[in-house]
């Protein structure tokens, strides 16, 4: 009889998954009332105290059992289901004994015989709570000694996952951070560009403000219910994302379609997903942000998480939307005919300036003086571009067209920093911005006209009459690129220091080939670096500063 009930066990053992809970447990039969329910029920055991992530198939129910500790003849529990993905079904169900197996199975002893008995003294009495939807629900109940709790989940859309959290000691601190009694978020202020939200403060970021923090996200979709909701929407609409996608705030987690941005204290991951752009951004303990850098005239969605760092489990705020204000129509500047404007771009807001001209001939001249920065310059007319480029320095052409035509300039700077520029539009008969130019705005230096104290310089000019002015600096090797780079191109000699001042001479001459002109400027140290400015002034009083040229003296002659 003994051999047969070994050899019985031995073949339920096996017919087991290979858990090695289960094996653990059923090893252990002997050891009281909890091991001959888990004998009977060979399913999943609901962890205590641990959040559990159970996939679900399509149409196939799943379900985990739970039972009280030995020795307790009853207790609260809690029970919490975040679905996350689509709206699932779930339930409570008691199974219970009658008393006379439950005073038997305490004793030890287990036969072939009992377990017959066992299934026909255990039955369904009745079901404690059951859902359906996509929300984060929680069941609050007791449990007792002589019962058997039976959870069962399902989906009907498709496969899924879902996390689970038992928790049958209500003296310790709860494993979801806490939301406040009004858990709405308000829009407080909408721009063109910007949304600021406000909500109110959680009782666990109250209390534990170093472990937990408000996290947002925003997208251009739909609100999400819960976290666990919101990475499973982003990791299927990523456009080739890897396996997960987390947004437990783990920086290490992001692909090819992410960017992290760390700035003031705060991490925002920014998503680019089939949908739109998708941003996650942790503010820390404050419940106040202003959503930056939107796109106009769009409407977003806002949902707001409070997580615990530690166990990376959250609660969520009931999320909001907001549509962004259309772009006010961009300023636009009136061009007079041969009229000079003075522009600041600001790079840092890529901000762009508009400019129309309404032409009093068939030929339109365009001149450009970029006096600091590289401008991006955009020109159309009736709508259609004719010319886009980026340049630094001069530029001036003629464009051909209509009498009565109108023409839209769009300037802005391509870089991060702010730029300058200046700008004239005129007819042909209209005294043109800039002189005439040489072919080329370099200083030339001679090596071998180098001494310990002077320097000889040469530089192109024109057919034309024009002033040629000559300024001189004295400089560190050091600050050779800042002289260089941040040189303002477009301020004339009114702008330096009259100690610098070389000389100023008129030159021309009819044959360009002998249009060159040299200059020996003496009286400098030795050893020593040297900037060298030449300034061309033609009939219209506008300067056009040549390329600066370093030089350094020798150190011994």
């Amino acid at each position: 009889m003994m051999s047969r009930l070994n050899s019985w066990l031995l073949s339920w053992l096996l017919g087991l998954m290979c858990s090695s809970l289960l094996l653990e447990l059923a090893n252990s039969l002997q050891q009281g009332f909890k091991s001959d329910l888990l004998k009977f029920y060979h399913t999943v055991i609901l962890a205590d105290g641990k959040e559990t992530t159970i996939h679900l198939l399509k149409d196939i129910p799943k379900r985990y059992y739970f039972v009280s500790e030995e020795g307790r003849t009853s207790s609260p529990f809690t029970v919490t289901v975040t679905p996350c993905d689509v709206p699932i079904e779930w339930s409570i169900w008691i199974h219970k004994m009658s008393p006379n197996h439950l005073g038997k199975s305490a004793h030890g002893g287990y036969d072939s015989q009992d377990a017959l008995k066992f299934q026909k003294t255990t039955k369904i009495e009745s079901t404690l709570f059951s859902y359906k939807g996509n929300s984060v629900e929680t069941y609050m109940g007791m449990s007792y000694y002589s019962t058997v709790y039976m959870l069962e989940f399902l989906s009907t859309e498709r496969d899924t996952h879902i996390t689970v959290y038992l928790t049958t000691d209500t003296t310790s601190d709860h494993l979801y951070p806490e939301l406040p009694s009004d858990p709405r978020i308000d829009v407080i202020g909408v721009d063109h560009a910007t949304v600021t939200l406000a909500w109110k403060h959680s009782p666990t970021v109250l209390r534990y403000q170093e472990n937990v923090q408000y996290c947002l996200l925003m997208n251009e979709k739909h609100n999400y219910k819960s976290l666990c909701a919101a990475e499973t929407a982003i990791r299927s609409s990523v456009v080739k994302s890897p396996p997960a996608l987390a947004l437990s705030l783990s920086p290490y987690s992001l692909n090819s379609q992410q960017v992290m941005i760390l700035s003031n204290g705060e991490l925002s991951i920014i998503s680019k997903a089939s949908s739109g752009e998708v941003r996650q951004i942790c503010v820390g303990t404050k419940n106040t942000y202003t959503v930056p850098n939107l796109t106009p005239s769009t409407q977003y969605y806002f949902d707001v998480f409070v997580v615990n760092f530690l166990t990376n489990a959250s609660a969520a705020y009931t999320g909001t939307f907001a549509r962004t204000l259309e772009e006010p129509e961009p300023k636009i500047t009136e061009l007079k005919d041969g009229k000079v404007i003075h522009l600041i771009l600001d790079g840092r807001k890529q901000k762009l300036y508009s400019l129309r001209y309404r032409a009093g001939h068939k030929d339109v001249q365009f001149a450009f003086q970029s006096c600091s920065g590289q401008v991006r310059l955009e020109i159309s007319r009736d709508g259609k571009v004719l010319m886009s480029e980026s340049f630094a320095g001069l530029r001036h052409f003629t464009l051909k067209g209509r009498l009565g035509d109108t023409y839209l300039l769009s300037l802005g700077s391509t870089e991060p920093s702010n730029a300058s520029v200046k700008v004239q539009v005129s007819s042909p008969f209209h005294k043109p911005f800039f002189p005439v130019l040489p072919e080329s705005l370099k200083i030339k230096s001679f090596s071998k006209l180098r001494t310990c104290d002077s320097v000889t310089i040469a530089w192109l000019g024109t057919q034309q009459m024009s002033k040629y002015c000559v300024y001189k600096k004295q400089i560190e090797e050091d600050q050779v690129w800042v002289e260089t780079r941040n040189a303002d191109r477009c301020l004339g000699p009114e702008s330096r220091h009259k100690s610098n001042k070389v000389l100023c001479k008129y030159f021309h001459d009819f044959n360009l080939r002998r249009a060159v002109t040299t200059e020996t400027i003496r009286g400098l140290k030795a050893g020593t670096v040297y900037l060298f400015d030449v300034y061309l002034i033609g009939s219209s009083g506008i300067p056009v500063r040549y390329y600066s040229r370093v030089v350094k003296t020798r150190k011994k002659c």
